[in-house]
């Protein structure tokens, strides 16, 4: 059996004072409880009056059988005494639910007050087998379809904006309960830290050497072709002024216009056939040089420490100490701004995405399905892990209640409707006295 947690008992002296009783009962509410109050005092009168009926009409019955009154009598006379010995038996087995009857301390009597832990104890075993069970949650979900009516309400556009402006709310709390320098500090342990911890030049030469492997590279390659020839189309001018400006000063001008017009030809002639041909030498160079560096990263100890170089001058920056105050303040600045604004990117977005998730569960079987068995597996979890741990809030409660107060408030709660046992009794005693009383006189 599991394990139950118990709350703290209650100290004697507060169960005498009384103040227990309003620890036990805060939530009562003092004017249901009169009205409750009322209604029981109504329906003992009610049910007191047929026992009251009841003996006078059988003492009138038993005065005029003793002076010779009719037969009839005999027969109102029997249902008057089998009513009456049914009324007193049903208020004996009613009052003694909840106290002893007449003061007397009759065995049996007073369950509730005595057995009052006993029952806290049946009632969380009833529900827990009856409620908590795993097939019968099993069940109720099913049958509620969870998963379809939730797609439902979430795929209408003002369900979805409450969803975000509630979740909007909720984000803005948490970011600003949330210690900045803590937060700070956290980005830069698990984020900006952890990337200097290891070496770069290994995992950058893997990265780079898979990249070479699918040949990711030549599209890299045509783009620096590509743009290198443009600048070959453009340079006419600057390579002139290079010529004017490097050439002897006894060199005539038309000499170096035609040794910048060579120049130029020669340049946009090489990086068109650099950028046409795919197996060209320089880019064949430039595809080696790549597979050497990927291979020197991970290898050669020159080439990772330089790598280690590189890492450490970009770590010790400014702006890369600082980077995880700079995340943080700008991702809190936009958060604070996105969810007080309705027609932020934000709230837009957050909007979108709950329809489009509310419309695949309204549309999409397997989905709800699978939605469905989480739910489903998830809730028969809890009620087979905890289910006992649920309802000792039940047996817990009812063991902190004060035995007479307990006594007292259930009788409030039920005390009306047990009032019908007695004056069904005392009916169904009548009616079953006359019917031995006349198979009594058919027979004898």
């Amino acid at each position: 059996m599991a394990a139950k947690h118990r709350l703290p008992a209650l100290p004697t002296e507060a169960v005498r004072t009384g103040s227990s009783l309003a620890e036990s009962f805060a939530g009562a509410d003092p004017e249901a409880d009169a009205q409750r109050a009322r209604g029981l005092r109504r329906m003992k009168a009610v049910a007191l009056s047929f026992l009251i009926g009841a003996t006078v009409i059988f003492l009138a019955c038993r005065w005029g059988q003793a002076h010779g009154g009719p037969a009839w009598i005999g027969y109102v006379g029997a249902a008057a005494e089998a009513g009456m010995v049914g009324a007193l038996a049903d208020w004996f087995a009613v009052t003694a639910l909840f106290r002893h009857p007449l003061g007397l301390k009759i065995p049996h009597t007073a369950i509730i007050k005595r057995k009052k832990d006993q029952l806290g104890e049946g009632l969380g075993t009833f529900v827990r087998e009856n409620f908590l069970s795993p097939a019968v949650v099993e069940t109720k979900l099913r049958d509620a379809e969870v998963a379809g009516r939730l797609g439902k309400w979430l795929s209408e556009p003002s369900h979805a904006e409450r969803v975000a402006t509630e979740a909007g709310t909720v984000l803005r709390v948490v970011v600003e309960l949330l210690n900045d320098d803590d937060i700070q500090q956290v980005i830069d342990r698990t984020i900006v830290r952890r990337l200097a911890e290891p070496q770069w030049g290994p995992p950058v030469g893997r990265v780079l050497g898979q990249l070479l492997a699918e040949n990711r590279q030549e599209a890299l390659i045509q783009l620096l072709c590509d743009r290198a020839f443009q600048w070959a189309l453009n340079a006419g001018d600057t390579i002139e002024r290079v010529v004017t400006r490097d050439s002897p000063s006894w060199s005539p001008k038309f000499v170096d216009q035609l040794v910048g017009d060579r120049i130029h030809r020669e340049l946009m002639d090489f990086t068109d056939k650099v950028r046409r041909d795919p197996n060209h030498e320089l880019r064949q160079s430039a595809n080696r040089f790549l597979f050497e560096f990927a291979s020197d990263l991970q290898n050669d100890d020159a080439t990772i420490a330089r790598a280690e170089a590189v890492k450490e001058q970009l770590m010790e920056r400014d702006e890369v100490a600082r980077a995880a105050e700079t995340a943080w303040k700008t991702l809190k600045r936009l958060v604070l701004e996105g969810v007080d604004d309705p027609s932020s990117t934000l709230r837009t977005r957050v909007t979108e995405s709950v329809m489009r998730i509310g419309e695949s569960l309204r549309d999409d079987a397997e989905l709800r399905d699978k939605v469905d068995n989480w739910i489903v597996r998830g809730a028969q979890h809890l009620v087979g892990q905890y289910g006992a741990e649920i309802t000792t809030i039940i047996t817990d409660t009812i063991e902190r209640w004060d035995a007479d107060e307990a006594s007292r408030r259930i009788e409030l709660h039920v005390g009306r409707d047990l009032q019908f046992i007695r004056i069904n009794g005392t009916v169904v005693g009548s009616l079953a006295g006359l019917i031995i009383y006349t198979v009594a006189q058919l027979l004898f």
